[in-house]
């Protein structure tokens, strides 16, 4: 019985990651500084893709130290605290003339951050983010009631396949 409640709540939490275009992103630079930045993403899977500049403050920071933290929102109502997914992660940087970076925006996995012009952006790069296999949540998974009802228990973790 576990393992389908496990497989129920790893299906809502990725449901949940493909679902949302916008998240926290937490780096640290080579003096041990933290930067917290918003961004919007694209998912493949469970990989989080970001279009960026290869100057600023993330992409630098990310070539100095690739492990970083990742925090999507999950509104489930207009009020009340929002659910979450919070996973750490490795972070590559990509070249907009990756292989790779390439081959997802020809088979059209990539709309939403590559409609504006990022392909052409003569300092653009893209950030592949990739969760570590368990993933933390908050209200993810549960039912809308027992959420409102006991916040301080809303935590829970999902483990991905790999």
């Amino acid at each position: 019985m576990t393992t389908n409640i496990q497989d129920k709540t790893t299906r809502q939490v990725l449901e949940a990651i493909t679902k949302r275009s916008f998240c926290t992103l937490a780096t640290t630079s080579a003096a041990h500084r933290p930067h917290v930045a918003g961004v919007l993403y694209q998912a493949v899977g469970s990989t989080l893709y970001v279009s960026t500049l290869r100057g600023s403050r993330k992409a630098r920071n990310i070539a100095a130290n690739p492990n970083v933290g990742v925090c999507i929102p999950v509104r489930r109502l207009p009020f009340g605290p929002p659910s979450s997914v919070q996973f750490q992660a490795v972070a590559d940087i990509l070249a907009l003339d990756d292989e790779h970076l390439l081959r997802l925006v020809e088979d059209g996995a990539l709309p939403a951050i590559t409609k504006h012009g990022e392909l052409t952006e003569p300092d653009g790069c893209f950030l592949r983010i990739t969760p570590a296999r368990r993933l933390n949540t908050y209200g993810v998974g549960m039912p809308l009631l027992t959420f409102l009802r006991d916040p301080l228990h809303a935590q829970g973790t999902v483990e991905l396949s790999r």
